[in-house]
């Protein structure tokens, strides 16, 4: 063999798709999961090889302007800011070719990929971006423990990152979610709240604002519940009663989030230590 057909060898050796580790799977049930896409790689980068024609490692659409997501392959997005929120939180945001959507139902998540420490990770996130967010879209990369209070429609951005946390065996965020409500009544989603409390590493709390006795809730909720405003005593309980020092994510009326923001800072978290939606 000649030195030139060694360096073609070597070169597409080098091209070759690297298995996933069992750890990168996130077991949520993807389709296609890691594993998946991991051998449709490899057939591709076989069938390029055999034909010596690397252009056909690229697929039929460029990765270097992606316009829609696949479920089969992994395409590049460019970050376009990223925020350090704590020593091991962040905040980060992916841009979009245009004006173009994300286009994500409800429940949906995306695989991230990259190289970390010279391992290549693979995660499951759900974008805490609004649905309707044009040439961008966010997520929140996590670890520690999370604190989420959320007023009325304000629990929407809270679904979809608690369910990611919970469909993920492998992810051991403490979460403590405070919902506030008028009403017994009025609080959405009681199925779904219930069945997260279940989880080991999933605290609920309520509170309503215009009910005033325990007797007339059912009494799974009422050692959970207090009634009136979420205020500055109830926030230093809530951390103080967290594991570790917590991250705390923030939704509601532009009123909600301004005065738990102040509520937060005196209970002795930083301005890095939460998020406002």
């Amino acid at each position: 063999m000649g030195e030139k057909e060694e360096d073609t060898e070597e070169a597409w050796l080098q091209l070759r798709p690297v298995e996933p580790l069992p750890s990168q799977c996130c077991g949520s049930g993807c389709s296609p999961c890691v594993f998946d896409l991991y051998h449709q790689d490899l057939a591709r980068w076989e069938a390029a090889r055999a034909s010596n024609d690397r252009s056909l490692l690229s697929g039929k659409q460029s990765q270097s302007c992606p316009s829609k997501l696949s479920p089969e392959t992994f395409l590049a997005f460019c970050i376009s800011a990223l925020d350090k929120l704590t020593k091991d939180t962040y905040h980060v945001r992916f841009a979009l070719p245009g004006n173009s959507q994300l286009s994500l139902h409800p429940g949906q998540h995306l695989i991230l990929r990259g190289i970390v420490d010279d391992l290549e990770i693979q995660r499951a996130y759900t974008p805490i971006s609004p649905a309707n967010a044009k040439g961008y879209f966010e997520v929140l990369i996590k670890y520690g423990e999370l604190l989420m209070l959320a007023a009325g429609t304000g629990l929407a951005p809270m679904v979809p990152i608690l369910q990611s946390i919970t469909d993920n065996a492998d992810d051991e965020t403490f979460v403590t979610l405070v919902c506030c409500f008028k009403t017994f009544e009025s609080i959405y989603l009681k199925t779904f709240l219930q069945e997260q409390a279940r989880f080991w590493n999933v605290r609920t709390f309520f509170i309503l604002s215009q009910e005033k006795s325990p007797e007339q809730l059912p009494w799974s909720y009422r050692e959970k519940t207090h009634f009136g405003h979420l205020d500055q005593d109830l926030i230093e309980e809530l951390v103080s009663r967290c594991r570790r020092k917590p991250f705390a994510l923030v939704c509601g009326s532009p009123k909600f989030t301004e005065d738990m923001a102040k509520c937060l800072l005196c209970a002795g978290l930083t301005k890095d230590s939460y998020f406002l939606f």
